[in-house]
């Protein structure tokens, strides 16, 4: 079973490995669903990909709010 994916809009590039590929945070429909923000690597053509996780609107800003009490 092959799984669907649309890029729906490219946020940023975290980090950039030596292979090419790049740790991205975008905006993803994954089989069609609800586009939800997505942290993984890419190969440069977006057509393979790595292990990530995806996360809900709200996750995201309780995660950014995780992230503004770090020094």
């Amino acid at each position: 079973m092959a799984i669907q994916y649309e890029i729906i809009e490219q946020i940023g590039v975290i980090s950039k490995g030596s292979s090419g590929w790049q740790k991205e945070l975008n905006l993803v429909s994954w089989n069609n669903r609800p586009a939800k923000y997505d942290l993984r690597d890419w190969s440069d053509n977006h057509e393979k990909m790595g292990k990530g996780v995806t996360l809900s609107e709200e996750e995201v800003k309780a995660l950014k709010k995780l992230l503004q009490t770090l020094e």
